[in-house]
């Protein structure tokens, strides 16, 4: 065991093997890729989250996308996805770049942190409820490890039930009266028993079938990190 809590986790996370299925197909996309990414060599292995470790923002999404993460080997690369939410974190000065192409394409995060309740690329982007569980540990003891998180900011319904499932195990205790439940542009407050609050916010994620559709804008998307942001002093 190393000394650094990142990397040991970090270890465990890539050396993961709990789901059989996931593991099964992360491995059989690798080996069957589209033409487009033929020669490539695929990552098909679980993802870490990626970002800065003393973020305000933490960002939970999904997982990794079958092309995307599964491909590149970092969370938020190599997809449609990927390059929506760059384009907004860039804007507001939270990414050195516009898009997320690759591990080795320089990009640095300053102040948010991207992470994902499933490490692992699931069939049509559906992991069971075993899978989640299974993976659930490893966001838990990164969230531990980010002690300057302020706000989560939650990308699609999947994402919201693990950062409301995440605050209540880290002994965060919703403000308000009405059940936080999941909606584009909802916003939450936490506070544990030291007075810290965290806020929680909603957005659709930013899939190619949400922004494609229209039912998940630019402005849409900005409209949520904006709140973020300013609720995070960044």
């Amino acid at each position: 065991m190393s000394s650094d809590p990142w990397a040991d986790l970090v270890d465990r996370i890539v050396s993961c093997e709990r789901c059989p299925r996931l593991v099964e197909y992360r491995r059989k996309v690798a080996e069957n890729p589209p033409r487009r990414f033929r020669g490539q060599q695929y990552w098909a292995r679980p993802l870490p989250g990626f970002g800065d470790r003393e973020a305000r923002i933490l960002v939970v999404g999904l997982a990794p996308a079958a092309h995307g993460g599964n491909r590149t080997g970092r969370m938020f690369t190599g997809d449609s996805s990927a390059d929506f939410l760059m384009r907004t974190l860039h804007y507001f000065g939270l990414a050195s770049m516009p898009r997320s192409v690759s591990r080795d394409d320089g990009l640095q995060l300053r102040g948010v942190f991207l992470t994902a309740p499933v490490r692992c690329a699931p069939p049509e982007n559906r992991p069971t409820r075993e899978e989640l569980e299974n993976c659930y540990p490893y966001l838990k003891e990164e969230f531990s490890l980010l002690r300057n998180v302020r706000v989560v900011v939650a990308l699609g319904a999947i994402g919201f039930a693990a950062a409301k499932h995440l605050l209540q195990d880290a002994g965060f205790v919703h403000e308000g009266r009405k059940r936080p439940e999941f909606k584009h542009g909802a916003h939450y407050v936490y506070r544990n028993a030291e007075g810290r609050t965290v806020h929680l916010l909603a957005s659709y994620h930013p899939s190619r079938q949400n922004t494609n559709t229209g039912r998940l804008t630019d402005a849409m998307f900005r409209r949520v990190f904006r709140k973020a942001v300013d609720l995070a002093g960044t």
